[in-house]
């Protein structure tokens, strides 16, 4: 199954290109549910690049984890989500040596959260790849209150903390991992369009 196509956009909104092996070279992969054939694909183009791998992945309710395992990455580790996980994340991104390789694979709001966490580690943005599987539900920021509301679906959508009714931008904050919302009936208060399924 490919990576998710998504429509043209402005500049800031992330593309997920997908994962391209680099041999055997030292790699930290981090996948949650669908995100799990990227790798399961990425393995059966290039085998050898499980080989020095650290597999960190989130099933999310999917049956992909004995397969995954079966690949015989150096390290397999499943979470039960990004936050549980997120410690044996940060230390690996501590351990990594030069040419080391980050793969993510699954939602948006993974790779968005993966990525920054990555970025701020000092890892450079060329040794991030990224392929987007499953689920097309943001990770939203409310430009108003700075909650954040995961698993978003729909356009417009209601703040789970200030209550704000929000449009879905494609305004894209990297340090966040987030897509940014912002008030839709500011200046016509309750004058709401109709609500909508977002689309890729």
């Amino acid at each position: 199954m490919p990576g998710t196509e998504f429509s043209p956009s402005i500049t800031s909104r992330p593309v997920y290109p997908g994962l391209v092996a680099q041999g055997a070279m030292p790699a930290i992969m981090l996948a949650d549910a669908e995100g799990a054939g990227a790798l399961i694909d990425l393995a059966a183009r290039d085998p050898a690049v499980m080989e020095r791998a650290h597999v960190i992945f989130i099933p999310a309710g999917t049956p992909h984890g004995a397969r995954l395992r079966a690949l015989g990455a150096r390290i397999y580790h499943e979470s039960p989500s990004y936050a549980a996980c997120l410690e044996r994340f940060r230390k690996a991104l501590a351990d990594a040596h030069m040419g080391t390789t980050l793969y993510l694979a699954g939602t948006e709001g993974l790779i968005g959260q993966a990525a920054a966490e990555a970025l701020a580690a000092g890892l450079p943005a060329g040794a991030i790849q990224s392929e987007h599987r499953g689920s097309i539900a943001r990770r939203m920021q409310c430009v108003h209150c700075k909650g954040i509301t995961e698993g978003v679906t729909t356009d417009p959508f209601t703040c789970s903390h200030c209550g704000l009714t929000l449009f879905v931008r494609d305004h894209y904050s990297r340090r966040l991992g987030a897509f940014q919302g912002v008030c839709v009936d500011a200046e016509t208060p309750g004058v709401l369009p109709p609500v909508q399924e977002i689309r890729p």
